[in-house]
């Protein structure tokens, strides 16, 4: 999946030109909003397949646009923001944020960033084609088709807790440390904290919470996580 339109929500108009001279550059299509209430409403109409996103806004500044996209849909969003301190990128990422860029920003960066999320979700080549799919009692996690099922019923999940997910339950019981789940997850592009993986697990618990006494989320103290199933 190739992410062709890109919606850019930036009060500051010399940044949005910025970025679209490079995007449009490197072949993407561009719309522009300079206002909270509007790039919801752009969103809604002109349907974007990803959303680089300001915090300051506005009308309606970024956390409630996030939470409004949100709501109907699972669109790659990734924060652009002078606000770079981790606490702020942590509410970001818990809003449903995908990613988190601060300002001053390499418009190749954010470029690098996009890329990546599109392969990351791309059914791309015949080559690639294979059924990603892993099963355990009352949970399904397709990632050819990015779906979460639990008990029979999709869950609407971002892509990077669907990813997250998808590697830990294809390694059941194997400990990873924070650090080597970004690696795999997010790749080599990312440049934020290990309190990502933090945010996601705790999203993913909420919609996980007591489906199966099989299998469970689990926290290894000190060292990260693994995805516990029983033997078989």
């Amino acid at each position: 999946m190739a992410f062709d339109k890109i919606l850019v929500v930036d009060d500051d108009q010399n940044i949005c030109d910025l970025l679209r001279l490079y995007l449009e550059d490197a072949g993407y299509s561009v719309i522009i909003s300079n206002d909270g209430k509007e790039a919801v409403n752009k969103f809604k109409a002109l349907k974007p397949d990803i959303v680089l996103l300001d915090y300051m806004l506005p009308s309606l500044d970024g956390r409630g646009v996030c939470k409004e996209i949100r709501k109907d849909s699972d669109v790659p969003i990734i924060m652009i923001s002078a606000k770079s301190e981790t606490t702020d990128k942590v509410v970001g990422l818990e809003l449903g944020a995908d990613d988190y860029i601060a300002k001053p920003f390499d418009p190749r960066e954010v470029i690098a960033r996009i890329r990546a999320v599109s392969r990351r979700m791309g059914v791309a080549t015949t080559e690639q084609e294979v059924n990603q799919e892993v099963r355990y009692d009352g949970l399904v996690v397709n990632k050819t088709r990015y779906e979460l099922r639990v008990n029979g019923k999709v869950l609407d999940t971002p892509p990077k807790e669907l990813e997250l997910l998808y590697y830990l339950a294809s390694n059941p019981n194997h400990v990873y440390t924070r650090d080597q789940l970004l690696d795999e997850v997010w790749g080599f592009e990312y440049y934020g904290d290990s309190r990502t993986i933090d945010v996601h697990v705790k999203r993913l618990r909420e919609k996980l919470a007591d489906v199966s006494p099989h299998w469970a989320l689990k926290t290894v103290w000190g060292v990260g996580y693994k995805f516990e199933a029983d033997e078989e």
